[in-house]
């Protein structure tokens, strides 16, 4: 009896024993567990943080990007406003250049004729006494007068040749210079077609415009040369003469 008693208590002393180290290991798993999740929740949160200060990072990149952008299109957009400005403004110097000189060698040709026309009365009121001299002493002073009125008539054909050409130099120069405005006008376009961004489209946009203008007044200017020009033959058609042969008093002999 005595040793079925000692069997039962170790045997109990067993179990508690047992059952000791069943709990303390569970308490060991448990606190291992909490610092496990302890742990992942730590790193969970320091991800976190991580990603949402590089959101914002990247967000403020992103805005500062944008502003920059912006910033450099409306830099573009006023500089190109300006030299379009500018161009218009050297276009219309250079229209208004053209326009007084013309007017002041139109005034110049006004007056030359005029004085032209002063000469020829003078001469033909010193014709019409040398034909009456001669009318009275004889008709040796004929010849002279037809001499004189072909010698005008001469100077006149020399005058409309040099209008001439010198029209038809002013008419080369500004067909050069339309010219060189539509190679500009197409170099313009095409570098239209491959510009890179928003900015550079604007102010090459702003520069074709320009140039478009520009060759739009150069073809008037053109046109109006060409319609300035005298033709070859030297100016107007003479009418028929009508005079009788060896009339010193024709003005068409």
């Amino acid at each position: 009896m005595a040793e079925e008693k000692e069997s039962s208590v170790l045997f109990s002393l067993k179990e508690l024993m047992s059952l000791e180290e069943d709990r303390i290991a569970k308490e060991e798993a448990d606190a291992k567990a909490r610092e496990d999740e302890a742990r992942r929740a730590r790193e969970d949160a320091e991800r976190a943080a991580r990603e949402a200060e590089e959101l914002r990072l990247r967000e403020d990149e992103e805005r500062r990007r944008q502003e920059e952008a912006r910033r450099r299109e409306e830099e573009a957009r006023v500089e190109a406003m300006k030299q379009a400005e500018i161009e218009r403004a050297r276009a219309e110097l250079e229209q208004r250049a053209r326009m007084e000189a013309l007017s002041a060698q139109q005034e110049h040709e006004r007056r030359l004729a005029e004085l032209n026309r002063d000469k020829g009365k003078k001469k033909l009121k010193i014709a019409v006494g040398s034909i009456l001299a001669a009318m009275l002493i004889g008709g040796g002073i004929a010849g002279y007068v037809i001499v004189t009125n072909n010698q005008k008539a001469a100077e006149e054909k020399r005058l409309a040749e040099v209008e001439r050409q010198r029209i038809q130099e002013q008419l080369d120069k500004l067909t050069k210079d339309l010219r060189d405005k539509e190679k500009k006008e197409e170099e313009l376009k095409d570098a239209l077609k491959t510009a890179k961004s928003d900015a550079e489209r604007a102010a090459l946009k702003a520069q074709l415009e320009a140039a478009q203008a520009e060759t739009k007044k150069a073809r008037g200017a053109v046109g109006a040369a060409g319609a300035s020009k005298p033709s070859s033959g030297g100016g107007k058609p003479k009418p028929a003469c009508n005079c009788a042969p060896g009339d010193p008093l024709c003005s068409c002999l």
